[in-house]
């Protein structure tokens, strides 16, 4: 069936549609990946996006139902030059059109992903809507304005508080889209969790006595998630604390720094980040479209993205607080930046 990609900017992209078929709008996103599409669909990060991949034939591999970073898709979107609709891999379980038909998302193949991939970068990141129908300018450009992805965190985070026992440090997370793997890579070096919903106050994560509190990564502008700031003020100074992606910003802004939106985003598995304390570069997984502009005065910069000089990670001078932007836990291909996750159990003292 014929549709179509149509953008805030009014430029549209036609296709195929394949999938769920069901109209959808979102943030049009493009990632550099030549494989993770499943890791992609189903990380939390993800959530209220339509994401366009840059490597032309994606599906090759299909799906299993091992690898997923949450329990369900959470891309509202998802956008290829060609799906692969034979995949092969002893691991498979599934076709990417089965994937999406089952989790009730749509997809879009046989446009020139090039194309839009270059609007992105030279307009930036923006709305948009796959659908099937004849859209009238004015009516597409009234549904997109209506998308709003502010109570994203709220709709990804966990409703319930949940542990998982373990021998070792006690951990709580608190949980704004946590990935799947972030919890296997501290269950491996055997620590008991806590997992909290992301609006848990701070009296009840004190109550708990962690020896490390866990921001981690989820969707949208952390500038919307004042409470979430209150909370992170109130547990400086009390517990250890550590923090990947938005974690990371949300850690930032209650130290009184700033965040900003990069204009189309780092999400790719081969970003080059600096361990200004290792002296080391590493190849690592992003995905996020806000950074940290500014330092708080009390922390110094432990990390730098080397294509553009961004804020990869801080280190608190005095405190036990520590916090990097990109994915540790990620493995796209080398397994190399998993020290992070010992840098943050040696938080605890």
């Amino acid at each position: 069936m014929v549709g179509k990609l149509i953008l805030e900017n009014g430029m549209v992209f036609e296709g195929k549609v394949f999938g769920y078929l069901k109209d959808t709008v979102g943030e049009v996103v493009f990632n550099t990946g030549m494989t993770g599409y499943q890791e992609i669909l189903t990380d939390p990060s993800y959530y209220g996006q339509i994401v366009t991949m840059t490597y032309p034939l994606i599906g090759n591999y299909g799906l299993n139902l091992e690898d997923l970073e949450s329990k369900s898709l959470k891309v509202k979107g998802f956008i290829v030059r060609e799906k692969c609709n034979i995949p092969s891999n002893w691991r498979h379980e599934l076709s990417l059109d089965a994937y999406l038909k089952e989790n009730k998302v749509m997809g879009l193949e046989e446009i020139d992903t090039r194309a839009l991939t270059k609007v992105l970068r030279n307009y930036g990141t923006m709305k948009g809507i796959i659908t099937t129908k004849d859209l009238y300018e004015e009516d597409a450009r009234s549904l997109i304005s209506k998308f709003s992805n502010k109570e994203a965190v709220k709709i990804v985070s966990t409703k319930e508080a949940y542990v998982l026992e373990g021998e070792g440090k006690h951990v709580a997370i608190l949980d704004f889209g946590v990935k799947e793997n972030i919890i296997r890579s501290f269950k491996k070096r055997n620590c008991k969790l806590t997992v909290l919903p992301a609006l848990t106050s701070s009296e009840e994560i004190l109550r708990l006595s962690p020896d490390l509190v866990f921001l981690s990564n989820g969707p949208g502008d952390p500038e919307d998630l004042g409470e979430v700031i209150e909370t992170i003020k109130q547990l400086i100074g009390k517990k250890p604390i550590g923090g990947i992606c938005l974690g990371h910003q949300l850690l930032a802004l209650a130290l009184g720094g700033n965040t900003g939106k990069l204009k189309f985003g780092h999400r790719g598995v081969n970003h080059p980040v600096k361990d200004l304390e290792e002296n080391k570069i590493y190849v690592t997984s992003q995905n996020h479209g806000y950074v940290v502009t500014k330092i708080p005065k009390m922390m110094e910069i432990t990390h730098l993205n080397v294509n553009d000089g961004t804020v990869e990670g801080m280190r608190h001078k005095e405190l036990s607080i520590f916090s990097v932007q990109f994915h540790p836990e990620a493995c796209p291909g080398p397994k190399e930046s998993n020290y992070l996750f010992d840098k943050f159990l040696a938080l605890i003292k």
